[in-house]
This record gives structure tokens, C-alpha cells and sequence, in this order.
């Protein structure tokens, strides 16, 4: 048995059924050339017959001392190999809009805590001959940016690598021994805490005085700042990465800068046709990863919270861009100064309301601290497979939270983008609507900027 990590304890603590809190990832796959009809039972079957599975997979949250739950993991040693991968398929005629339903209702359920807190799915069934593996792990197990590295570790850029990999059985990557001794990574640790209070007091001038920081509470109450049923709506759709590129060398941004921007005109769009577009602009919360290149797949979570002005207030696309770019790179500015200890806590004072959004009354009389989540997962740039299957999309799909009813997740994925939406199913109506809105935002950029 082992104690739980105080932040991986708060997501068990604060789900319920109406707050699912797992991140999941649709990917989509076109069989080999020649790949009979039974293929994908042969892929399901691959996957099943693979039991080696690594301690992340065993784990689930103990229970000790008369019923107290949720602060450490006890581990299966017979895990239910029948349960945890699971083969699907479409009701015909299998189109890309059936797939995501399945993916909805799939990403609206509670994992059981009584079993290690993990899912996959083999779907089929799509009347182009692709299939699916939608997957899903609770967010007190691993973080978002973790589990992708984690399946994207099971894929090969090698379309003849006809081996199915199983994520579940995938070792640690080992870690470079660090010379630093534990004492002195205490001793570290001890100075960066104490340093606390003289950063915090500097970012306090940086933010009120020097106006480098975007802070919490500042976003205006949308439709989107509400409280949230227990139902997802899942939407998703590729970009290509040379599109977003051209606007990125137009406008002498980055590329997370024309996503931002590409998110603030859809949200705009779709404000708008709500007719529920405020005047102040929406702000995003924009996660970094924290972790160091050795802790890519480690279990918990490691991951920083940057906030933005997205400029939604405005309809000019190219000015919108560059109030969006300016507000990342100065909160990137205080960030980078900061140890990473303390970055973690700014990070917690910038996400600190959503621990108090299940106070009765909450959501409703407080100003959200953002509106929205927006992130990017960095994903691999060139064509990748499984068991010879081309890896043809990978959506990653995230959580919702009362007071916070959309998510935007994007990944690359060889010469794409892939953007995965989220969002509650009663607050977020015609959630699709926003893939359109995407493609006319970046339409926008590109006829602004000459791209």
C-alpha cells in the first residue's frame, strides 16, 4: 500500500457522477493494405492475450482502518484483463458521427474504483474499414500529458512492425542516475519552499504593478461558467499543421499562439450564434508540463497553469493573435523565473476556485477564474502505426468541471493537428458547431495575414 500524492488524492476526492474526472484519447486507425475481415478481432485479440501489466495498471484506491478511502493505492495481482479491454461496434451505417455517440457516452461514465482505474476499447464497425481504441484513465493515476506519451510509446513509425504493443505492459523509461543526493534534494527542496514567500510577493509586483500576469477571477461569467450535469458531448477533427505554420511565419508568433488564436475566434463564433458573447474577453487556462524529459511517463501529475487574454472581445483576427500572443509570452516570463516547486504553487493560487466549485452557491455568485481549458500535448511528427495499422487520428479528450463546461484538447500527430472537444451535454449545446467555427477562425488568420 502507498500513500497517495496530496493533488492525485484531490481527484478521487472531488469526483462525483455528475464530474467524471478521467482523461481519455479516441485514436482512429486505417488497416494495412490486404488486412482480411478479421482484422480488428485479431488486434483485440493481441491486445487481450498481453498480461504483463506494469504497477500503474494494478492500481486502485485502498480502503483501510474501518473505511477510510482515498488516500493511499493498494495494487491487483489478478487484474480482469476481459474487463479492462473491450471490443465494440457501430450500429450501421458507421459514420465518423456514430463513433464519437459511443465515444460521448464511454467518456460520461464513472471507472470503478473497486478495479484499477483504467479502460480501453476496440471499436469497429465504420463503413470506411477503419476502427478505433478509445481509452480512458483516471486523472488521480496519471495526468494527461503522461497518458499520451504512455500510447504513444506503443506505436511504431515502421508500417511493416506488424507487433501489437499493449500500454499496460510498458516499463518506466529508466531515469538518469542524479548525482544530487537525497539529502541535498531535501535541502533543495526545504530552500525552494522557504523562498515562497519573497517570489510570491515578486509576482505580486509583476502582476499588479508591472502587469506581466494574467490573474485568476479576472474572466467575464459566460454560459460556458456554469454548473454541469454528468453527461458529455465529445467532438473531434484533424488541421494540418502547415496551415497553422504559414499563419505562425506571417505573424511572427508561435504555433501554440495561432491555436489559441484559432480557439478565441471559434469560441467567438459560437458566442455569438449563442447570442451569449460577453464584452469583456474570455480568459484560457492554458496547462504546461512541469515534468522533466526522464518523467514523461510517470504516474501523478506534474503540470503548471498559465492563464491568457484570448481578445475575444474584438472581431479584428490579426490583432486578436497578437494580444493573445503577448499575454502567453509574459505570463511564460514569470513562469520560466520561478523553481519548479514554484511554479506549482502559482499554478494552484491560478486553479485554487475549482476545489470550492461543489460549495452550494459557488459557481453562481463568484467570478470564474477562467473560462475555459485550452491545451496543447506536444505528439509525434511523423506517420505512426500499431500492429500495421496507420495511425489516422488521436484525439485526446479531457474533463469537465462545474463552473468549467468545455475543454479544447489538441495533439500533433504527423502533419496534423488533432483536436479533441469536451463538453457537458446540457450546458454546451451543439457542441459541433465549434469544429466549423475552427475552420472559419483559421480561414480568418490566414486571409489577414496573407498565409
Amino acid at each position: 500500500m502507498d500513500l497517495m500524492l496530496p493533488t492525485d488524492a484531490i481527484f478521487l476526492l472531488g469526483e462525483s457522477r455528475e464530474h467524471p474526472l478521467h482523461v481519455g484519447g479516441l485514436q482512429l486507425y486505417e488497416p494495412p493494405p490486404g488486412a482480411g475481415p478479421g482484422f480488428v478481432r485479431e488486434f483485440y485479440d493481441g491486445l487481450v492475450a498481453q498480461q504483463d501489466f506494469q504497477p500503474i495498471f494494478r492500481k486502485r484506491p485502498a480502503t483501510f482502518l474501518g473505511g477510510i478511502a482515498n488516500l493511499a493505492w493498494t495494487y491487483d495481482k489478478n487484474v480482469d484483463i476481459d474487463y479492462h479491454v473491450r471490443r465494440s461496434a457501430l450500429p450501421s451505417p458507421g459514420r465518423v458521427r456514430d463513433l464519437l455517440e459511443l465515444t460521448s457516452l464511454l467518456h460520461s461514465s464513472l471507472l470503478d474504483r473497486h478495479r484499477p482505474l483504467w479502460e480501453a476499447h476496440v471499436i469497429e464497425g465504420l463503413k470506411d474499414g477503419r476502427f478505433a481504441v478509445y481509452t480512458k484513465f483516471h486523472h488521480a493515476l496519471i495526468d494527461g500529458v503522461s497518458a499520451l506519451k504512455l500510447m504513444q510509446r506503443a506505436l511504431s513509425n515502421d508500417p511493416d512492425d506488424k507487433e501489437i504493443r499493449a500500454i499496460w505492459t510498458l516499463p518506466k523509461r529508466k531515469r538518469k542516475p542524479s548525482p544530487t543526493s537525497r539529502l541535498g534534494s531535501l535541502l533543495k527542496t526545504a530552500g525552494s519552499v522557504a523562498a515562497l514567500g519573497p517570489s510570491t510577493v515578486s509576482l505580486a509586483r509583476a502582476a499588479l504593478l508591472e502587469q506581466q500576469l494574467t490573474l485568476p477571477f479576472g474572466a467575464p461569467r459566460t454560459m460556458l461558467n456554469v454548473k454541469i450535469g454528468g453527461a458529455r458531448r465529445c467532438a473531434a477533427q484533424s488541421w494540418s499543421v502547415d496551415r497553422i505554420k504559414s499563419v505562425k511565419r506571417a505573424a511572427g508568433v508561435t504555433l501554440n499562439d495561432v491555436v489559441l488564436a484559432m480557439c478565441s475566434g471559434a469560441l467567438r463564433y459560437y458566442l455569438l450564434e449563442q447570442n451569449a458573447l460577453p464584452d469583456a474577453p474570455l480568459v484560457a487556462m492554458v496547462p504546461v508540463s512541469l515534468r522533466k524529459e526522464d518523467e514523461d511517463d510517470a504516474g501523478g501529475n506534474l503540470v503548471g497553469a498559465i492563464l491568457c487574454n484570448l481578445a475575444t472581445d474584438t472581431d479584428d483576427p490579426e490583432k486578436r493573435l497578437q494580444t493573445i500572443s503577448e499575454s502567453m509570452r509574459n505570463n511564460k516570463k514569470v513562469f520560466s523565473e520561478l523553481p519548479r516547486i514554484q511554479a506549482l504553487a502559482l499554478s494552484a493560487v491560478n486553479m485554487a476556485s475549482l476545489s470550492l466549485a461543489a460549495v452550494p452557491g459557488w459557481v453562481a455568485s463568484t467570478s470564474p477564474p477562467f473560462n475555459l481549458v485550452i491545451s496543447n500535448v506536444p505528439g509525434p511528427h511523423e506517420q505512426m502505426y500499431c500492429g500495421g495499422a496507420r495511425l489516422d487520428g488521436n484525439y485526446p479528450l479531457s474533463s469537465v468541471l462545474d463552473g468549467q463546461a468545455l475543454n479544447i484538447t489538441l495533439v500533433s500527430n504527423a502533419g496534423n493537428l488533432d483536436f479533441g472537444l469536451v463538453g457537458c451535454r446540457r450546458s454546451v449545446p451543439h457542441l459541433q458547431r465549434l469544429l466549423a467555427h475552427l475552420e472559419s477562425s483559421l480561414k480568418d488568420l490566414e486571409r489577414a495575414l496573407g498565409a
